[in-house]
């Protein structure tokens, strides 16, 4: 994820960061160079213990202050409304469960926060699709959990936000099968029980 195509990405999404920031899957640290002023602190979170030591590396480098902890998306330690905004960056495709990991994370953002994302995944040209299925089990295997599949804008409605921002397509180079990327922001949908989301 060091390639060019992916920073420009980075580049594009990062900075639209505001306030107190949760990054979910933080890994060696690559967004945080690009985090805005206007940020006052991000809380990187990564379940690998190996990407937190390189994190922890280019934390001493950020232009804000970073605070890193080993978690899951699933179950995230923060109090409900502790966040501005919510980063998830070629994340969502390893996170076991999605959807509980989208809840989660529209549990700890307050309202009138924003979720950016990059993200690739399901292709709507039934061609490509058919082989990311069919490729997706044996890619899982090799490539950390990383599922080609999934339907990102719809796992985003589906935990509870409106999208405010949605591009989608062929963002990158390189292969259909990985090169098809959703990028935007969602807001929390209002609701008397957020739970229920």
């Amino acid at each position: 994820m060091r390639n060019r195509e992916a920073t420009r990405l980075r580049q594009q999404v990062i900075p639209q960061a505001r306030g107190r920031v949760l990054e979910i899957g933080v890994g060696s640290g690559l967004n945080l160079p690009f985090y805005s002023p206007d940020v006052t602190e991000v809380v990187g979170i990564d379940p690998s213990e190996e990407l937190l030591a390189m994190a922890r590396r280019a934390a001493r480098r950020a232009p804000v202050p970073v605070r890193l902890e080993a978690g899951s998306a699933e179950t995230l330690p923060f109090p409900d409304d502790s966040f501005d905004t919510v980063v998830t960056t070629w994340t969502l495709c390893t996170i076991p469960d999605a959807v509980k990991g989208l809840r989660e994370m529209r549990r700890v953002l307050r309202p009138g926060g924003r979720l950016l994302f990059v993200e690739h995944g399901r292709s709507p040209d039934d061609d490509v699709e058919r082989w990311q299925h069919r490729l997706t089990p044996l890619w899982r295997g090799v490539s950390g959990g990383c599922n080609l599949d999934r339907p990102i804008d719809a796992l985003i409605r589906g935990a509870g936000f409106a999208l405010t921002d949605l591009e989608t397509g062929y963002l990158v180079k390189g292969p259909r099968l990985l090169a098809h990327h959703f990028k935007g922001r969602a807001e929390p949908t209002p609701s008397r029980d957020r739970d229920q989301a």
